[in-house]
């Protein structure tokens, strides 16, 4: 059986290393003895395995890129100090184990994407320290992605599960800064958010207090120009229902960007921490609510998908539909989101099928499987998906943007063959100006081309 020795938090700044630093790496002493300290540790630990997570690896919106093939190289070369390179085999086998239990959650993970297996420097720097004192390791590598915190940490529950199962020791490594934002005189200016933000970081690592670690105000995040909640709701993730005793070795700031070091070690079991159990439970009584309240409109979308998913065929239009879907020919767009986020947007301005309801079948599959900007739906996604679905009413010509309303109204905006389209009442559209403007850039229409407008109204089932 696997098992988890021991979790770190620490910062990634080059600087701190002598052949980069060149001697400022004296401000930050507190940091690099609390960094030794950190790799004598996992010396007597003695690990097998170290997992890493770095938010300066290859990040995506909604999928985590786990490292592939059979090494991973890095050298500080970008830092002026080309001679501090490493070379460190992986764990494939478990990077499997992990990838099978995040597709079985829902969560996309593996190695698509880059291939490249240049470690960065999130990476690095723990590394530098801890091959001081201990080699004998494989390594796996895990970026960060823009997925909600919640997703993340259970993701890494997911590697908690992958873990027990591995028969390894393992050692757990979240690399991440804090606030970018602490002095005027630092790179990045100040933000008042950011000694606010750290201050609560520091505190609540302290504490482990992971319900509050995930539930931190996402504009105070980004206000403070963090870069490791990310990294750490992983890590947190994986010590998922274990008591923690948490001791934060140091922190401080002097270069204006927030330091800190701390370590996580598990104990016994303990159900009261259980909070991915907590936030599966909610997840799926927050689905089956949506699910019984589908009205037609939006059960035939959702129905169209997860019958071309799972068969590879399109579904017939069902014979117990409202006369309304059958009978009618208009535009339709259809949106998917996944844990509030969107997952696919297709549709269309003007009918191209029969009616509504082959129009709702036709685009809840090109949503699902074609948007340009996601990769197509996998099965294991189905359950966390939600949809809506807009019927639109037909168009009319419009000569002034103050003939729009960003509630009822959608636009399109059209120059040549060039066409774009932007729905009602979407979410973070607050103003016709912005309405145009995102429509603009969809059609690809530049600045100071002509174009015209139109404005149409929409039935929303949701």
């Amino acid at each position: 059986m696997g098992e988890i020795l021991k979790a770190y938090f620490v910062p990634h700044p080059p600087i701190i290393i002598p052949d980069i630093g060149k001697g400022e790496e004296s401000a930050v002493s507190s940091t690099i003895d609390a960094y030794h300290e950190v790799a004598k540790q996992v010396k007597d630990l003695s690990p097998d395995v170290i997992i890493l997570t770095t938010p300066h690896g290859p990040a995506y919106s909604d999928y985590i890129h786990i490292s592939p093939g059979p090494a991973l190289k890095g050298s500080f070369k970008n830092f002026g100090a080309s001679k501090i390179k490493f070379d460190f085999k992986t764990e494939a086998g478990l990077i499997e184990n992990i990838i099978e239990a995040a597709h079985a959650y829902g969560i996309e993970a593996g190695g698509e994407g880059s291939a490249g297996d240049a470690l960065d420097h999130g990476a690095l720097v723990p590394l530098y320290f801890i091959s001081q004192y201990y080699t004998d390791f494989t390594l796996i590598r895990i970026s960060i992605a823009g997925l909600p915190l919640e997703q993340l940490y259970a993701f890494g529950y997911c590697i908690q599960k992958a873990v027990l199962t591995y028969g390894k020791k393992i050692v757990l490594i979240g690399s991440g800064d804090l606030s970018h934002k602490l002095t005027s005189d630092g790179p990045y200016g100040f933000a008042p958010e950011g000694p606010v933000f750290d201050k609560y970081l520091v505190e609540t690592i302290k504490s482990a207090d992971f319900k509050k670690l995930i539930s931190i105000d996402s504009q105070l995040s980004y206000k403070a120009g963090e870069c490791g909640l990310r990294s750490f709701a992983i890590i947190a993730g994986a010590l998922n229902g274990y008591c923690i005793k948490s001791n934060v070795l140091s922190y401080e700031g002097p270069f204006g960007v927030g330091y800190m070091v701390a370590e996580l070690a598990p104990g016994n079991q303990d159900l009261s921490r259980d909070l991915f159990s907590f936030i599966e439970t909610m997840h799926k009584s927050d689905i089956e609510v949506i699910r019984k309240a589908e009205d037609p409109y939006v059960a035939l979308a959702r129905k169209s998908l997860e019958y071309y998913i799972k068969r590879g065929k399109i579904l017939d239009v069902p014979d117990y539909l409202p006369a309304e879907m059958t009978n009618q020919s208009k535009g339709v767009f259809v949106t998917i989101k996944k844990h509030g986020r969107l997952r696919g947007c297709i549709g269309t301005i003007s009918p191209v099928t029969n009616n509504i309801a082959e129009e709702i079948i036709q685009n809840a599959i090109s949503s699902g499987t074609r948007d340009p900007r996601f990769n197509p739906v996998k099965e294991f996604e189905l359950k966390d998906l939600v949809y809506s679905v807009d019927v639109l009413e037909k168009p009319e010509p419009i000569t002034s943007i103050d003939e729009l309303d960003v509630l009822r109204y959608g636009v399109i905006v059209s120059s040549g063959y060039k066409r774009g389209l932007l729905l009602p009442n979407l979410e973070s559209v607050e103003t016709p100006a912005q309405q145009v403007e995102i429509a603009l850039s969809k059609a690809g229409i530049t600045k100071g081309e002509k174009f015209t407008m139109e404005r149409f109204e929409v039935i929303r089932h949701r």
